[in-house]
């Protein structure tokens, strides 16, 4: 199934790699062309690796697990957020906190410190301090939630990452190659794809070409999701026409499974 075209590619400027002094000889067999000093990339073998990356992602949605997004730079964020928070997946847009992946326990403490804080404000207790340590509180509130409200709801490690631009993003590719989460990115010339799991080249400077390879690969996302739901509702259906023994049954594994969940879950992050 193809999700993307050349056509749609080439209007957005994907092919448009860096300048030729600048670009990474790994990333030789995605280019295409020279043209005044600047590397064109092969846009077909584009098409080809955003369908392979979008199959791949929607499996990972269809199985229930999580991808996190990644993209600092600032023409990316705005729709980055965007994309990731139409298919209800966390992203980080802001700064990378280091060891976010390495460490995850510290940074879930982080994200549990807000859920503290809005508990005192919905509790009554900040009726009891000062003005002063009010807005300190405050501003540590609006600090968490800036760098790290996108993944409040990220529990354990995701089971990928997407990220656009490899080199400015670095250390959460380093991150995820040691913990051994598959990485998914829009890789450009100057960059190196040896540690990426699924490469898509293409320009990853403009918003555009950012956007139609995010909406190929969301969409994709979302049918998983789907699917996902779409199955849950027939095994349901399923359960309910079953003897009454066979449900009863059925539920109780379903509840052994959901306490085995959440059982898992810091063994999960201490693994981390």
């Amino acid at each position: 199934m193809s999700r993307i075209n050349f056509d749609t590619l080439l209007e957005a400027g994907s092919h448009f790699g860096h300048l030729k002094r600048k670009w990474n000889p790994a990333m030789a067999p995605y280019i295409f062309m020279e043209r005044n000093g600047i590397h064109i990339i092969d846009l077909h073998k584009t098409a080809a690796k955003v369908n392979e990356a979008a199959e791949a992602l929607k499996q990972i949605a269809k199985s229930g697990k999580r991808i996190l997004f990644v993209a600092t730079k600032k023409q990316a964020k705005q729709v980055v957020a965007e994309k990731a928070a139409s298919v209800n997946m966390p992203y980080v847009i802001e700064r990378w906190p280091g060891g976010m992946l390495t460490n995850f326990p510290t940074i879930r403490k982080a994200v549990k410190k807000m859920a503290t804080i809005d508990k005192l404000t919905s509790d009554g207790t900040y009726s009891n301090l000062s003005k002063r340590e009010i807005l300190q509180i405050s501003r540590q509130r609006a600090k968490l939630e800036k760098n790290l409200g996108s993944i409040a709801d990220l529990s354990r490690l995701p089971s990928a990452l997407f990220v656009v631009d490899v080199l400015k993003e670095n250390i959460a590719v380093r991150e995820a190659n040691r913990l051994g989460i598959p990485v998914f990115a829009i890789v450009d010339t100057n960059s190196d794809p040896n540690n990426i799991d699924f490469v898509i080249p293409a320009n990853d400077d403009a918003t555009k070409s950012i956007e139609v390879i995010l909406d190929a690969c969301c969409a994709a996302i979302q049918e998983g999701l789907e699917e996902r739901k779409a199955e849950k509702v027939d095994m349901e259906a399923a359960g309910e026409g079953a003897p009454k023994g066979t449900r009863k049954k059925g539920a109780s594994k379903a509840r052994v499974e959901k306490a085995e969940e959440v059982e898992e879950t810091p063994a999960a992050t201490e693994e981390a």
